[in-house]
């Protein structure tokens, strides 16, 4: 099993999609790449902790690469928008891909660049590429919400 951690806005949303991904075996929420120990959804959402809403994805990469988890990222959201996503704004919605290895980094960026060459998005990608930090798993009621509440 590997890990790979990306933020895309609000967590519940990128969380729902990553579960659908074949050889994905398990995806948590919370935060990530700040400077606050254990912060709450509170404390992100102050903007003074410098944190990210992210998901910590585990895979089998013998099921699925994490090139293909990168491509998936740069579908599920906008990386043009640095600190916004939809109506959701704030540093903690910043695209972001957390890396765990050089190799994860080398994937990530070509991904990147890749699709950024492509026109895909009218403007420059603008997601963060930067090692992993600490993941301080979010409260159990941010665990998948949209199973618990609804939504897609």
């Amino acid at each position: 099993m590997e890990q790979a951690m990306f933020g895309a806005g609000c967590f519940w949303g990128v969380e729902a999609a990553f579960r659908r991904v074949p050889g994905v075996t398990d995806v948590a929420v919370g935060y990530s790449g700040g400077k606050t120990e254990n912060p709450t959804y509170q404390d992100v959402c102050s903007h003074t902790t410098g944190h990210a809403e992210v998901v910590l994805v585990d895979f089998d990469p013998a099921q699925v690469s994490f090139e293909r988890l990168c491509e998936v990222f740069f579908q599920i959201h906008d990386p043009t928008q640095m600190n916004r996503q939809g109506p959701d704004v704030g540093d903690q919605y910043r695209s972001a891909i957390f890396t765990f290895s050089d190799s994860q980094a080398e994937t990530a960026r070509a991904v990147r660049d890749r699709i950024d060459a492509s026109d895909r998005f009218r403007d420059e990608i603008v997601t963060q590429i930067a090692p992993a930090q600490t993941f301080w798993r979010g409260e159990e009621y941010h665990q998948r919400y949209f199973e618990k509440h609804g939504g897609h």
